[in-house]
């Protein structure tokens, strides 16, 4: 887990690098990435985000921009961790809203063989992250979350 706010921060903003370029960005995690990437320019320098934007899975990234908020005198800096932990929270309540519609959502499979069959889901319904299988994973029929709730009736005279 991160223990120190520079840590914090460069984990937030390989998060906010990749969900502010998604497709399905809405403007409230364009609008914290935004605003983090200003804060971490004022105390690490202009093009310290960039590495870390161009490989947010880089381990290696993150760190140098950790230890560059660390020398630039950040470990104390209540802006910066605030505006992280604002960024994480939005990123999170729009995974949550968009994975609410999704059934299955893998990421980072790599199996022999997987057969997952009727998932019908308003919620997450199968959600894998980081996989790695080998031999056959067989899921069946998942109904996940709670069912859309029908129109009200129309009112009669």
């Amino acid at each position: 887990m991160w223990e120190t706010v520079p840590a914090i921060v460069a984990e937030a903003v390989a998060v906010g690098a990749v969900a502010s370029s998604s497709a399905t960005a809405e403007r409230p995690v364009i609008d914290a990435y935004a605003t983090l990437k200003a804060l971490v320019a004022a105390s690490a320098g202009p093009s310290s985000v960039n590495p870390v934007e161009q490989q947010p899975d880089s381990a290696a990234r993150r760190a140098v921009l950790a230890e560059d908020l660390q020398r630039a005198g950040a470990e104390n800096d209540q802006n910066l961790l605030a505006a992280a932990q604002a960024l994480l929270a939005v990123v999170r309540a729009h995974q949550a809203t968009a994975g609410a519609s999704a059934g299955v959502d893998l990421e980072r499979v790599s199996a022999a063989a997987l057969r997952i069959r009727q998932v019908e889901s308003t919620g997450t319904g199968v959600r894998v992250v980081d996989g790695r299988f080998s031999g056959a994973l067989e899921i069946g029929s998942v109904t996940a979350g709670k069912a859309q709730p029908q129109d009200p009736p129309v009112a009669r005279r």
